[in-house]
């Protein structure tokens, strides 16, 4: 059982596009009319969006925020707020701008409304970075927790492609540090996963198309997620790391959170291998801490501290800077260590570690991928490349022993032995795993006006019998008579003539004649053709209940789950005809036995019909003692063009 606590902090969010036409009432909803407009000069054409819709409502504006909340910059910024008696903050921007804004609401309590252009996520925190001294100085309280934050994704659209990036990886940061924290628990574990997927989804095709509105929400959206797991769980190393780096020696937020995050989670992966194959699977990679540095290079992102002005002779400063005063991590922090780590981050080197099992195993399966790629279409190459992915993946999932794995071999060894021309067990293994009719499934929902399909089932023959109509197809097998009286028309309900209708079923007993060693020629078999109105009409008998083989590894393996082998009572039609799509299908008798438990999941609620009883006499005049059934259907077909 995991133990955990949670605590909420309460913000409201506003999100969607066009929401800064909201700022006003947000702002009175605050119970303020004087606002003090943070921003800073990169930011003038968003600052003059939110000053319009804000109209009468600001009376003071501050336009000098700059990273890492230099606290000379805050107090000059709290002069002016005090000449002009504002009574709200309303910060429009990145993390410098919305730092700010935290730095007044500390000092002055005021109420803080964020309008972000950016993913840096900080502005749904209660955390606080404030520079003194070249030191970058952390702390939370509730006071510092903006009390209303407008997401408008239309104030994004600006940002630079280059810009986005890094922000979007400072977001993912939030989510990766989120998992491995020491106040981990299952409510920011699955926003933080959420994050991850989205951001990871969403950033190549950010680059790819800026200007796409519907990847930027995606990706405004997991920085707010992102952002409230910061707000809940405490950072690790990754975040001490880029604050001492951006305190210390000045480099720029968002790229350094950028370069470190790969390498931060390199050094942490011995420690919590569980939570990166789960960082693995959002990211959709077989290694996360390689999988982030891949996305972040493959995108034209920075990948070395050296390249962001970081000096080389101050990495051994900055590792003891990082691990000068205990913080919580799941790996050990020592002062060697993290100068490697920074070392590595200051050559730009993809992060490698020993590679794991699950690494290993990625390899193995994209090698046989690869092996693929000559294949014959990419249909084949597609359909063989999936297949080895799932396969893997069940191994790996199931962790799949030795034992098990021949076991498997074997009874696939012993399918192929039984299998036939009048017996195919291999469709019976897909029949009753359920793929034939997952199969069917699709096919059949790409033309949802026709008569539903059905599975073939595994005693079909080609080639039956030509049967004439009237004809009695049962070769005097006993049984209740059954006449038969179908057509075949089109989607608009025109008759279809000269269809080419093949029909089968079991006898009283469930077998197929197939299954009937001693018995002469084929029968409860035939092939048709419809007439001018589109119609065939035969004798036959009553379909009945039966057992699929269950002498083979099959029926092995439904005794072993226990599961029955039986079938619902069925007729079995083939209809072909020129022009048209070939259908499949079944007929199941109503009220019969196993329609909610068929063993190949093969019925539909629109394929049982009533077998309606009767007596006395027959539409051809054919002689029946006692009663006898009937069974009315129109089989509707879809023309080739659909």
């Amino acid at each position: 059982m995991r133990t955990f606590v949670y605590t909420s902090h309460p913000s409201r969010v506003v999100f969607g596009a066009g929401t800064a036409d909201r700022l006003p009432d947000e702002v009175r909803r605050l119970g303020a009319s004087r606002v003090l407009l943070l921003s800073s000069p990169p930011l003038a054409q968003a600052s003059a969006r939110v000053r319009e819709a804000l109209a009468g409502l600001v009376a003071a504006e501050f336009d000098g925020a700059v990273m890492h909340t230099p606290v000379d910059v805050t107090e000059r910024a709290l002069t002016v707020l005090r000449e002009a008696g504002a009574d709200c903050l309303v910060a429009v921007g990145g993390g410098s701008t919305t730092g700010l804004s935290k730095a007044l609401a500390l000092r002055t309590g005021l109420p803080q409304l964020i309008v972000p252009t950016t993913y840096a996520g900080s502005e749904v925190t209660p955390v606080l970075g404030e520079t003194r001294d070249g030191r970058k100085m952390t702390q939370s309280s509730p006071a510092i927790l903006p009390e209303t934050v407008v997401y408008d994704v239309d104030f994004t659209l600006s940002l630079p492609p280059a810009m986005s990036l890094t922000s979007g990886v400072n977001a993912l940061a939030h989510a990766v540090e989120a998992l491995y924290s020491a106040d981990a628990n299952p409510v920011t574990d699955g926003l933080a996963l959420d994050a991850v997927s989205r951001i990871a989804r969403a950033l190549p095709r950010l680059a790819a198309d800026p200007a796409d509105r519907q990847t930027r929400a995606d990706l405004l959206h997991a920085a707010w997620l992102a952002g409230t797991c910061l707000a809940t769980v405490g950072m690790g190393l990754h975040h001490k790391l880029c604050h001492t780096l951006g305190g210390s020696f000045d480099l720029p937020h968002a790229e350094t959170h950028t370069v470190v995050l790969p390498h931060a989670m390199a050094y942490n992966a011995p420690a919590v291998p569980d939570v990166m194959r789960r960082i693995a699977d959002a990211l959709g990679v077989a290694d996360a801490p390689g999988g982030v540095y891949d996305l972040i290079a493959s995108l034209g992102g920075p990948t070395s501290l050296r390249d962001l002005g970081m000096p080389e002779s101050g990495l051994a400063r900055a590792a003891e800077l990082a691990t000068a005063t205990p913080y919580p991590n799941p790996r050990e922090l020592t002062t060697e260590g993290i100068t490697e780590l920074l070392t590595g981050a200051w050559h730009g080197r993809r992060p490698e570690g020993p590679p794991s099992t699950q690494v290993k195993l990625a390899r193995l399966t994209e090698q046989v991928v690869a092996s693929f790629a000559e294949a014959p279409g990419p249909r084949v190459r597609t359909l063989l490349s999936d297949l080895v992915r799932h396969l893997h993946t069940f191994v790996a999932t199931n962790d799949v022993t030795d034992d098990e794995w021949q076991y498997a071999i074997d009874f696939l060894t012993r399918a192929g032995e039984i299998s036939g021309p009048t017996r195919q067990e291999f469709v019976l293994l897909s029949d009753t795993l359920g793929v034939s009719s997952a199969v069917d499934l699709l096919a059949n929902s790409r033309t949802p006006t026709t008569t539903p399909s059905a599975v073939l089932g595994p005693f079909y023959v080609a080639g039956p019998p030509e049967a004439a109509h009237g004809s009695d197809i049962s070769g005097g097998l006993p049984g209740t008579p059954l006449w038969v009286d179908v057509q075949v028309t089109d989607t608009d309900g025109m008759p279809v003539k000269g269809a080419v209708v093949d029909v089968w079923q079991s006898n009283k007993d469930g077998f197929y004649d197939v299954q009937l060693p001693d018995l002469e020629g084929p029968v409860l078999r035939a092939r048709l053709r419809t007439d001018d109105q589109g119609r065939i009409m035969f004798w036959s008998i009553l379909p009945s209940p039966y057992p699929i083989p269950d002498d083979g590894p099959v029926g092995q393996m439904l005794t072993a789950v226990g599961r029955h082998p039986y079938r619902a009572p069925h007729l079995h039609f083939m209809v072909d005809a020129p022009g048209h799509r070939r259908l499949v299908t079944q007929l199941f008798v109503a009220g019969g036995a196993h329609l909610d438990s068929d063993t190949v999941f093969g019925v539909k609620d629109e394929l049982v019909v009533d077998f309606t009883p009767q007596s006395g006499p027959t539409p051809d005049g054919h002689r029946v003692e006692g009663e006898w059934r009937r069974l009315d259907y129109t089989f509707r077909i879809a023309p080739l063009a659909d």
